[in-house]
């Protein structure tokens, strides 16, 4: 999902940048155009963004998903967000999971993310404080049950 993420010339534009990673942040329309065409499958190959970590940037060709594989996985916090316009994705999808990680044990996580990303400790736990927590707070309290949920 990363790849669908506005650039940051546009957070910026639209004064939200320093909240990078909010459902606000993606253009889903281009999300269900995209998985839209991979569900009807009628195309040799279809390409798709990826986020380039390294450049803090999503690359519109970043990849190609050929015809021929046989299962498509969806990754992304907002997948089962209960709000539109997420929720009008829902229909695409064949079958959910939801991962339920305790969110001390995810704060930890992210912060390491960030700090192998190269943020040293202090800035990484303010990102992790100041969006992502609270990104998977609102996750956790807007989202649809998945078909099945994997508990740690």
């Amino acid at each position: 999902m990363d790849g669908f993420h506005f650039d940051d010339a546009v957070l910026c534009a639209l004064g939200t940048h320093a909240r990078k990673g909010p459902p606000f942040t993606f253009d889903v329309g281009v999300v269900a155009a995209v998985l839209g065409r991979l569900k009807q499958n009628t195309e040799a190959e279809i390409v798709v963004p990826v986020f380039d970590r390294k450049l803090e940037i999503s690359r519109a060709g970043g990849r190609l998903i050929s015809k021929d594989k046989a299962l498509l996985l969806v990754e992304g916090n907002y997948q089962l967000l209960d709000q539109q316009p997420w929720a009008a994705l829902r229909p695409i999808y064949d079958l959910t999971v939801s991962l339920n990680v305790l969110l001390a044990d995810l704060e930890k996580r992210l912060v390491q993310r960030w700090k192998d990303y190269g943020l040293d400790p202090i800035a990484a736990r303010k990102r992790v404080l100041d969006n992502d927590l609270e990104n998977a707070k609102l996750v956790e309290s807007l989202s649809v049950v998945a078909d099945f949920t994997l508990t740690e």
